[in-house]
């Protein structure tokens, strides 16, 4: 039974996750420390317990990834791109969410993206195509492949936590479900994003704008393109060691007989992550000119870095609260999580949209579902639930891709929650966790 005490905390919790994300950045975290603070000081709390093993994770494999972003790496993923949307730019709608998913799987955050939005963008205005079409939908692909990375701190907490209480799953596993129930998510908000809003040609404001010279050459007179830098070879290379890198973990993860053992314990997955990540980003600032430097001053570093003290802030403060009402927590949803396991998915997608990363959702709240008896298939089956920040448009992709988007349909709707990414986001997330559930239950 809820007391009056159990609802001022709770809402202290909220009010720092609100807060926080009104500040974003590493005031998401920060702040979540002052609503921790409260609830063990002012209330006496017990305190929970710091993530820290996804915490090591994520350094570990946002340091690789930046080290790789420092050798050039991310620049030849992003011309392969490139190469690919310039080859069909009829199709762009479809190949530009599957393309930014796929650069989001590979690296593990969806801030590497953000040199091709404005490649998308320009694309459709040379083919006559509404850019908000696949400039909506792939800033959310972006966001979405978090879910399918094997190196992503969601996916690897995922494992971690769901050993941890009993269910016996791997990254392999997960990504078996998660990568094509993204993909059918994607694919359908594609397809209806495909005639979304008035053609060009057809469009009273985009017309009204060209009739402006001023306007007309912002909008037609750059070219945003990666094509004519020249790659050198060892960005290349850095390339080939982090994908390397990725097979070994996979390798690892399928085959753990081939782990190293002690008194009967084989080396666990999270500690086999690190030690790759971290040789692997070492490899190439020896071989491939990788500057260490200019790696730390890069986006995917410094967004992987506020990723670790928003997860480190969240999933402490939520821990702290669940933890010290556990029981409370079990008698007033046992009824409908035994009757309806399923929806732990609206919890998890709301959590989601206050605390804007998918991390600090599994981290905060898998813990609590396992301890509420649901089982560890259904959770699997879930898991795209977890993005549910593009509800309101205060991510920093969404932003970056309103701006990027020259012909300003790509747009934040003046009530707020009329943008362009609510109706391929809902699309996606609806369609994937289905699929993922679906396909959860006829595996596991």
């Amino acid at each position: 039974m809820i007391t009056l005490t159990m609802l001022l905390q709770l809402l202290i919790v909220l009010g720092a996750l609100w807060v926080g994300s009104r500040y974003g950045s590493l005031a998401l975290g920060a702040i979540s420390g002052i609503g921790l603070a409260i609830l063990v000081f002012g209330f006496g709390l017990k305190p929970g317990t710091p993530p820290t093993d996804v915490i090591y994770i994520i350094i570990a494999a946002v340091t690789c990834a930046g080290i790789m972003q420092a050798s050039g790496g991310m620049d030849w993923l992003i011309q392969i791109a490139e190469r690919l949307l310039r080859k069909h730019p009829d199709r762009i709608t479809f190949l530009a969410p599957l393309c930014t998913f796929f650069l989001t799987v590979l690296v593990g955050t969806g801030h590497v993206v953000y040199t091709l939005m404005p490649i998308i963008c320009d694309i459709a205005l040379k083919k006559g195509i509404r850019p908000e079409r696949p400039c909506g939908v792939a800033s959310i692909a972006s966001q979405v492949g978090i879910t399918c990375s094997p190196i992503a701190a969601a996916v690897v907490a995922f494992v971690s936590i769901s050993n941890a209480n009993g269910f016996d799953i791997t990254i392999p596993r997960v990504l078996m479900v998660s990568i094509p129930a993204c993909i059918c998510g994607l694919m359908t908000a594609a397809a209806a994003s495909y005639h979304r809003g008035l053609d060009l040609d057809k469009d009273p404001q985009f017309q009204a704008k060209l009739k402006d010279p001023e306007q007309r050459a912002y909008i037609y007179g750059k070219s945003a393109t990666t094509l004519d830098l020249k790659i050198p070879r060892e960005a290349k290379n850095a390339v080939y060691v982090f994908l390397a890198a990725l097979c070994v973990i996979v390798m690892f993860a399928i085959f753990p007989n081939l782990l190293p053992s002690w008194d009967g314990q084989s080396l666990k997955m999270n500690l086999v992550i690190q030690i790759v990540m971290i040789s692997a980003a070492a490899l190439m600032i020896i071989f491939c000119k990788a500057q260490p430097k200019k790696a730390v001053a890069g986006p995917v570093w410094q967004s992987g870095m506020v990723a670790v003290v928003a997860i480190y802030g969240i999933a402490w403060l939520a821990d702290t609260y669940f933890s010290n009402y556990l029981d409370e927590m079990k008698l007033m949803l046992s009824d409908i999580v035994e009757a309806y396991p399923w929806s732990i998915a609206f919890v998890f997608f709301l959590v989601s949209v206050l605390i804007n990363s998918q991390g600090a959702v599994v981290v905060a709240m898998l813990p609590l579902a396992y301890s509420l008896g649901i089982e560890g298939p259904v959770l699997l089956g879930v898991l795209p639930s977890v993005y549910g920040y593009f509800f309101i448009p205060n991510y920093p992709s969404d932003i970056a891709t309103v701006n990027f988007d020259r012909s300003g349909t790509t747009v934040i709707g003046k009530y707020l929650l009329n943008h362009s990414f609510m109706m391929p986001g809902l699309i996606c997330v609806f369609v994937s966790t289905i699929v993922a559930y679906v396909l959860s239950m006829i595996i596991y």
